[in-house]
C-alpha cells in the first residue's frame, strides 16, 4: 500500500534539496513524479529552489482553495508526488493527500517546516503529523553546533517575535535555524534591549 510520507526540518534541513533529488531518482527510471507546491510560497516564483542553486519547475501550484484529489484524478499513471512546502497546506488539502495513498495508491512525500518563527505549528505540518503514515526529521545544526528545531525570523537583521505566521524570506526578511537555547537567549537579549531603548 502507498504511504503519505512527512519530511520535517528546521531551514537549511536540505529538504527541497532532498525533494529535488527524489523527483529525478524517479524521472531516471522512467517514471512519471508530479511536483506540487502551495502558491502561497513566492520564492522561486513557479520553481522549487534549493539553496544549493539547483531548481526544477512545478507541475501545480496549490492555491488554498483548490482540491488536490481532484488534480489527481486528472491525471494517468503517476508514480509519486512530491509536495514541497507543505506547511503551507490546509488541513483538508493535507486529507486528501492521505486519500491519494489510500484509493489511487499513489505514494505522497510532503516536505516542510514543523512551526514557524514563534514555535507555533502550521496547519498543515499540525495535520501532517497526525496522519501521515511516516514522519522523518531532518537535521541541521544551530551557530552553536546543536541540532536546531527553530526557525528565527529577521527583518533588516534584527530578529522579530511578532508578525504574520507568513513571510517569505528573500522579500526583506531572512531566517535562522536556532536550537531552542539559542532561540529564546537572543528573545531574551531582545526584549532587554528595548527596554534599554525605551520600547
Amino acid at each position: 500500500m502507498a504511504k503519505l510520507y512527512f519530511r520535517y526540518g528546521a531551514m537549511n534541513s536540505g529538504k527541497s534539496t532532498s525533494l529535488l533529488q527524489t523527483a529525478h531518482n524517479y524521472k531516471e527510471r522512467g517514471m512519471n513524479v508530479i511536483v506540487m507546491k502551495p502558491s502561497k510560497d513566492k520564492k522561486a516564483d513557479e520553481c522549487i529552489e534549493s539553496r544549493l542553486g539547483v531548481n526544477q519547475k512545478v507541475d501545480y501550484l496549490i492555491d488554498e482553495e483548490d482540491s488536490i484529489l481532484d488534480i489527481v484524478r486528472a491525471l494517468e499513471q503517476v508514480s509519486c508526488i512530491l509536495v514541497d512546502e507543505a506547511q503551507f497546506l490546509n488541513p483538508k488539502q493535507v486529507d486528501e493527500l492521505l486519500k491519494i495513498t489510500i484509493y489511487h495508491d499513489i505514494p505522497v512525500i510532503c516536505y516542510g517546516l514543523r512551526t514557524d518563527f514563534k514555535t507555533n505549528g502550521f496547519p498543515g505540518s499540525t495535520r501532517l503529523l497526525e496522519i501521515a503514515h511516516s514522519i522523518e526529521e531532518m537535521k541541521t545544526i544551530c551557530r552553536c553546533g546543536s541540532k536546531a528545531t527553530f526557525n528565527a525570523r529577521f527583518i533588516d537583521n534584527k530578529l522579530v517575535t511578532e508578525g504574520d505566521q507568513v513571510a517569505i524570506d528573500g522579500f526583506g526578511v531572512s531566517y535562522e535555524s536556532m536550537c531552542p537555547k539559542c532561540y529564546y537567549r537572543l528573545c531574551d537579549n531582545e526584549k532587554i534591549l528595548r527596554k534599554i531603548k525605551g520600547e
